[in-house]
């Protein structure tokens, strides 16, 4: 019977395969924290960032260089900001491996502020994304335990899908938007920074209702592209997307020229389709996706938006789908435990909370 089994297979043998890499964009300190009613200490932010780098993450989206008019939190945020980059340019939070951390600059002035604290700082690190780790050294290292692989640095901008949200978010067209980043891209050329690129609303507008049009978005992404954008993400502010419409999406995006590997994903959770858009997603060949620990954010010119997707959902779909995050799914749950405490609000996490109630 032996014999007869191994003659039907006489090729079968046993390979190690590697799961393929899903990439995570945390962007909880961020826009997480954007639409948070109280003023949050800088201390808190700092500490937030420096958990999650922890966790295994290794894109987080850090702070925001915007003018004090625009959202709510926004009265502390360029201070802070500066700030949190000042800390983590001076002392890299520990993490096993290198980080990339990314700051919003929507305008000129914004640059200019980002650039100012990136070059005051009395450190050795480079603002690009080429920055060279302690463990690249031909040196030999004199300390045993050398410190954490110096982070990386990325700008990202953001302009919308319609005029409407455009005008009431940054009192610009989408246009005029276009016309505002070309100095933010030369200057981030000559500085050797990448640049990543937002399109607010893409699947649905509170001013202009869910049609929202799949060519105007691709068109847009085009733009930015040719630009010198690094990565498009192509956001369902309002969370009114289905995955009908954001399969339609993908394909208007495809058949632009737009390949998967420049985009990245970024729902909201508002009817609870963010993860049936994401698995949408992942059959269209897209391998990175923005989220936010705990469910954090919202956004304060979405009426009724609720936060993005949890980081920790995102976490647990992938790795039960074969592919591989990289990220501590405990720890990552108990960063989003302490910081909905910090805050004042619920956990929004289902599976951070069901893995927390596992552990306990």
């Amino acid at each position: 019977r032996l014999a007869r089994f191994a003659a039907r297979r006489p090729c079968r043998r046993s390979y190690s395969v590697q799961r393929e890499q899903v990439h995570i964009i945390e962007v909880g300190p961020r826009d997480g924290l954007q639409n948070e009613k109280n003023v949050i200490p800088v201390a808190t932010k700092i500490e937030l960032v420096e958990r999650l780098a922890q966790t295994g993450l290794r894109t987080i989206e850090a702070g925001s260089f915007v003018s004090p008019k625009w959202t709510p939190q926004a009265r502390l945020t360029m201070a802070n900001s500066s700030e949190i980059l000042k800390h983590i340019l001076s002392t890299p939070p520990q993490a096993e491996d290198n980080i990339t951390y990314q700051w919003l600059v929507p305008n000129s002035k914004g640059l200019d502020a980002y650039l100012t604290t990136l070059n005051a700082s009395n450190t050795t690190h480079s603002p690009s994304s080429t920055s060279t780790s302690p463990q690249d050294s031909n040196a030999a290292p004199s300390n045993p335990d050398p410190p954490s692989p110096l982070p990386n640095h990325e700008i990202s901008l953001f302009t919308a899908a319609t005029d409407s949200f455009a005008l009431k978010n940054t009192n610009c067209t989408v246009a005029e938007s276009l016309q505002r980043f070309e100095p933010i891209f030369a200057t981030a050329k000559d500085n050797n920074i990448p640049v990543r690129a937002y399109i607010s609303v893409a699947l649905g507008c509170p001013y202009e209702g869910p049609d929202v049009s799949p060519k105007a978005v691709a068109d847009l992404a085009v733009t930015l592209l040719e630009m010198g954008a690094s990565q498009i993400s192509v956001a369902d502010t309002t969370g009114m997307g289905t995955a009908p419409r954001t399969r339609e999406l993908l394909r208007s995006l495809s058949a632009a020229g737009v390949e998967p590997q420049d985009l990245a994903l970024h729902f909201h959770d508002t009817y609870g389709q963010a993860l049936v858009n994401t698995v949408v997603g992942l059959e269209a060949g897209i391998r990175a996706f923005d989220s936010a620990v705990s469910g954090l954010g919202g956004c304060p010119y979405s009426p009724g938006a609720t936060g993005n997707v949890a980081t920790e959902e995102l976490v647990y779909l992938f790795e039960s789908l074969g592919l591989r995050t990289g990220v501590d799914l405990m720890k990552l749950a108990n960063v989003g435990e302490w910081v909905s405490a910090e805050l004042g609000r619920l956990n929004e996490s289902r599976v951070g909370k069901a893995s927390l109630a596992r552990q306990r």
